[in-house]
């Protein structure tokens, strides 16, 4: 198997269990929205999905290697779900740089909506206290 066979299997496990079970999870979903809302605004954008097409190749192999080290400190400790939440952010930045094929694409979007959506929640959330 091919590196981007592996990746569109593990991409489409990460969005299926996304869709199945993890946008149930308000907990995930709030860390999810936490992180994504810092990372956008830290790239001057609103959404994970403007985001995205701000992202330099620089800014790009550094944030991947921060998702691989926080991702891999966080299981370590136990904490599933932030490790969860940065999974879904490293496939999404990794899935803008795949050949694109439709369902890769459609995917692609699926997944960004999800995350998009988790931002909007933790804004309304933060504003409200």
């Amino acid at each position: 198997m091919t590196k981007e066979q592996e990746f569109k299997t593990r991409f489409a496990a990460v969005l299926q269990d996304l869709q199945q079970s993890g946008t149930k999870d308000a907990e995930a979903m709030w860390l999810l929205g936490s992180l994504a809302s810092d990372l956008a605004g830290n790239l001057k954008a609103t959404t994970w999905t403007a985001a995205k097409s701000n992202v330099s190749s620089k800014s790009y192999d550094a944030l991947l290697y921060s998702f691989e080290s926080q991702g891999t400190e966080h299981h370590a400790a136990g904490r599933k779900k932030h490790a969860y939440a940065i999974q879904a952010l490293a496939v999404s930045l990794i899935a803008g740089t795949q050949r694109r094929d439709e369902q890769m694409a459609a995917g692609e979007t699926l997944l960004d909506q999800i995350i998009d959506h988790s931002i909007a929640l933790y804004r309304k959330a933060a504003k409200a206290n």
